[in-house]
C-alpha cells in the first residue's frame, strides 16, 4: 500500500483564538480524493489554511509532505497586470516545471494566453488559477472552494481535470459548497465543531 500523503490525528485547529475543530482524524492517500463538507463558517478554510501549514495546529497530529502541496485558497492569485501566459511561467519557473501551454490549453484559456489577467472575467480568473496546479508538479492538490465564479461547462472541466491528477496518483482535499463531480469521500466538519461554539459568531467569521 503506497504511503499517505496527509495524515491527521486528533487534530485541533483555531483561527484567532477561536477553537473551530476539534479531534478530526483522516487519511490521504494518492489516488484518492477527500472533499470537505459544512456551513460557512464551520471550519473549512481553517483546517486547509492548518493543513498547508498558513497557520499552527493547537493540539493533535499532522503528517504531511508541505513541498507536495499545491494550495488554491478562495483568492486567485493572479498579477493583474501579466497576461495569463505570464502569470502561469511565473508559477512554473518558481517549481521548475514546464507546460505553461500545455495547462492554458487545459483549462481553456488557449486563445487568452496573451490578455491581462486584470481583464478576464472572474470565471476565466479561477480558471487561471486552476491552470497554475498544473505548473507546479505537486501531487497533493489542496483546493477552497475550486468551482467559484465558473460556469457549468468550467466545472466539468475541472472534474475532467481533478480525475486525470488522481489517475496519475495526485490526490486532492477539496472544501467545496458543490458536487465536484468526483468518485470522493466526503468529511464534514460539523462534526468535530467545539462543544459551546458559539455559532452566530462562527457564521459571521471567515473560517
Amino acid at each position: 500500500m503506497t504511503a499517505p500523503l496527509l495524515t491527521l490525528t486528533g487534530l485541533h485547529c483555531s483561527r484567532g483564538g477561536v477553537p473551530v475543530l476539534e479531534g478530526v482524524s483522516l487519511t490521504l492517500r494518492p489516488g484518492e480524493a477527500v472533499v470537505v463538507r459544512g456551513p460557512n463558517g464551520s471550519g473549512k478554510t481553517t483546517l486547509l489554511r492548518t493543513i498547508a501549514g498558513l497557520q499552527p495546529a493547537t493540539g493533535g497530529g499532522m503528517v504531511r509532505d508541505g513541498d507536495a502541496i499545491a494550495y488554491l485558497p478562495h483568492a486567485n492569485g493572479v498579477k493583474g497586470t501579466l497576461s495569463a501566459a505570464e502569470n502561469l511561467a511565473f508559477w512554473a519557473g518558481l517549481h521548475g516545471v514546464d507546460g505553461v501551454d500545455a495547462a492554458l490549453d487545459a483549462l481553456a484559456l488557449g486563445k487568452l494566453r496573451n490578455r491581462r489577467a486584470q481583464t478576464l472575467s472572474a470565471g476565466q480568473q479561477r480558471r487561471l488559477a486552476l491552470a497554475r496546479l498544473l505548473v507546479t508538479g505537486r501531487p497533493f492538490w489542496l483546493l477552497d472552494e475550486p468551482t467559484d465564479s465558473l460556469d457549468e461547462a468550467s466545472v466539468r472541466l475541472f472534474a475532467d481535470l481533478a480525475r486525470a491528477h488522481l489517475e496519475s496518483g495526485g490526490a486532492a482535499l477539496i472544501a467545496s459548497h458543490v458536487d465536484p463531480g468526483l468518485d470522493a469521500r466526503v468529511l464534514d466538519v460539523g462534526a468535530f465543531r467545539p462543544a459551546g461554539t458559539d455559532a452566530r459568531f462562527a457564521d459571521e467569521a471567515f473560517l
